[in-house]
């Protein structure tokens, strides 16, 4: 019976058997195979469809459904919700919610719910099928959709730890012939979203942050077999491109310098995968890997189907702050001087977007290697220079300073006071970007290092939308700072002294406020905004908008729209909106794409923590769907 009630995911489908019997009537039965495959390929080209995690393999997160746009978005209204688990359930992620990005194809919802994949009626939520993953732990971020060929139905791929899992997409049974009965051993687990092109998968690497593990090697697996096609060396040993930069031999048994973002991006006509990587483990003490470090905090192109290394673009040389690079780029088309010209947008939690040609990886509007301080910890080298965008400028805080510390006027009078005294007893020491840690010594009163954006700060593994029809790029970014200072934490297992971070103030720099209901909030001491949301026309650099993301009502009226937001991400539609769910405030909100101006929002039960996406169901109206925290929520027009 399940398998009947499957056959709605495609009406061609439904027809199937009876191809099938006349195949074998007439011993051509390879016919029915064939049809079978040419309308699974078309539902991955669908404008209704969201068949991807960033929706195409550009990245875009652009939908060309324009049913819902600036005139009637304030109409939308909440018609189902999917709770993925019990309320009790802590998911595996930073913050203990799902980030699942939903699928949709031809009707059909794909979800993962880290003990389950199931599919979904995308109008209504009612449950078609459901594949149990033995001892859970599958990812919390989603599936990928692989469309078939002409011997193969169509399969739902999702990560468990090491295992990469194949599921029939039309029967939600294992997909025999897929390595072990649907299953294959990656060696090294991801906990992201493979990324498919043609019959090639693509997975990242999640590692831990010390110094010695794993390699946090990228590797490509055959999507009807599950064999293995390649494995690009993220630390590059002797004789590769980039070992040069790991001095002192800092490249062995290095872990860390891995995509352990949920999705990469494709070229699709040049055949070209994007992978951006984190940084090199131990995260704030680099003196035993001297030198810039490749390929960390790199975009690095590849050819999709070898794995043979094409071009690379470093964003932080030798990075002592956690500044990882783990969203996936966007690809956009743009004009320059008159020039046509295929480029790529990208951005980690440096707050800097990086906007390069796609098929060379050099800059646009230039990148300066500008001189940056120095620190006094021991051993420790530290790079002369960093490279700064000309273009686009810092779209999160860089740096901080007196004047930049809260007042009455910005918060409250309690407030001010609290941060001040913050201020004044904390010594905070920050030199701009990229400011070094300080030492401290036993005895030493320890002056605080404060960071910006911060490690959790600038645009995480939320990422980048653009829409092709104007080259503009959207993208949320916050300030989070990091503190603290580096200090001697005990012996290595060769004897050597070890160095790491001490945290400084809790909370970065924050102190409490009593909301209306009398609980203390930690608020940020620093002037708002906390949080934006930025256009950039990648044509030429410039921010076209900027608006604050989130309100906080732990302020006084006439002062809550301050910013707050977590690490989601935007999705852009040709009804000329940006949808965005990230806000601590719990809403989901729609932003004029061409101005900024907020449209509408939408009040969630918990925090919209995931990239939405938007789609046209069987029923012929326009959806969009967003998980919040645990919950799949769905919102269409009357």
């Amino acid at each position: 019976m399940r398998w009947m009630r499957s056959l709605r995911w495609m009406p061609t489908l439904a027809r199937c058997p009876d191809f099938m019997r006349l195949a074998i009537a007439i011993g051509v039965a390879a016919f029915c195979a064939i049809g079978l495959a040419a309308p699974l390929l078309r539902a991955q080209d669908s404008a209704a469809d969201w068949p991807m995690h960033n929706r195409d393999s550009a990245g875009t997160r652009y939908s060309p459904l324009a049913d819902i746009d600036a005139g009637n978005v304030d109409r939308l209204r909440q018609v189902w919700s999917y709770r993925l688990q019990p309320g009790d359930f802590r998911f595996a992620t930073a913050g203990g919610a799902a980030e699942v990005v939903p699928l949709v194809v031809d009707g059909n919802m794909y979800i993962s719910t880290q003990t389950r994949v199931v599919a979904l009626a995308a109008e209504t939520g009612e449950e078609i099928w459901s594949y149990d993953i033995e001892g859970g732990g599958s990812s919390p971020r989603g599936v990928s959709f692989w469309p078939g060929d002409a011997t193969h139905p169509p399969r739902i791929f999702v990560t468990q730890g090491r295992n990469l899992i194949a599921v029939n997409a039309i029967t939600g049974e294992s997909s025999t012939g897929f390595g072990d009965d649907g299953a294959i051993d990656m060696t090294v687990p991801y906990n992201g979203v493979p990324t498919i092109f043609d019959n090639v998968i693509v997975v990242g690497a999640n590692t831990g942050e010390l110094p010695g593990g794993p390699a946090g090697n990228t590797r490509a697996f055959d999507a009807r077999t599950g064999e293995k096609l390649w494995e690009f060396q993220s630390v590059p040993a002797p004789g590769q491109p980039g070992n040069e930069t790991w001095l002192n031999d800092g490249w062995r048994d290095r872990t860390g310098t891995n995509v352990w973002g949920w999705h990469m991006t494709v070229d699709e006509e040049r055949e070209l995968v994007y992978m951006t990587f984190g940084s090199a483990a131990a995260n704030y003490y680099g003196g035993d890997r001297p030198g810039a470090n490749l390929f960390s905090n790199s975009v690095v192109a590849l050819n999709v189907r070898s794995g043979e290394y094409v071009w690379h673009f470093q964003t932080v040389h030798h990075d002592l702050w956690d500044y990882d690079f783990p969203a996936a780029p966007t690809l956009v088309d743009v004009t320059v001087d008159g020039l046509e010209i295929p480029a790529l947008a990208a951005i980690g939690k440096t707050g800097w977007m990086f906007i390069l040609n796609r098929v060379t990886g050099d800059p646009l509007f230039g990148v300066e290697e500008r001189p940056v301080p120095a620190g006094a910890v021991p051993g420790e080298w530290y790079s002369p220079t960093q490279p700064f965008p000309v273009k686009p400028p810092p779209l999160a805080r860089m740096s901080l300073g007196p004047d930049d510390v809260v007042t009455a006027e910005d918060t409250t009078p309690e407030h001010a006071a609290a941060c001040q005294a913050l201020w004044d007893r904390d010594v905070f020491h920050n030199a701009g970007p990229f400011t070094p840690w300080l030492f401290h010594e036993e005895g030493d009163r320890p002056r605080v290092t404060i960071a910006f954006p911060g490690a959790s700060g600038g645009a995480s593994w939320g990422g980048l939308a653009s829409d092709p029809a104007t080259g503009h790029v959207f993208v949320q970014t916050k300030d989070n700072p990091l503190t603290g200072w580096i200090e001697v934490r005990g012996e290595n297992d060769d004897g050597s002294v070890r160095y790491d971070r001490v945290s400084g103030t809790v909370g970065g720099f924050a102190a409490p406020i009593a909301d209306a209901d009398g609980r203390e909030r930690n608020v940020p001491c620093y002037k708002p905004p906390w949080a934006r949301l930025t256009g950039v026309d990648a044509n030429t650099g410039d921010i076209v908008w900027q608006t604050t993301l989130g309100t906080n009502d732990a302020l006084p009226e006439g002062k809550r729209d301050s910013g707050g937001s977590g690490s989601a991400g935007p999705i852009v539609t040709a009804g000329n909106l940006v949808f965005i769910g990230a806000a601590t405030d719990a809403r989901f909100r729609a932003f004029d794409a061409r101005t900024g101006e907020e449209l509408w929002a939408g009040q969630l039960e918990r925090m919209g923590n995931a990239v939405p996406v938007t789609y046209r169901a069987r029923d012929g109206k326009q959806y969009v769907t967003i998980t919040a925290s645990d919950t799949v929520v769905t919102f269409a027009l009357p």
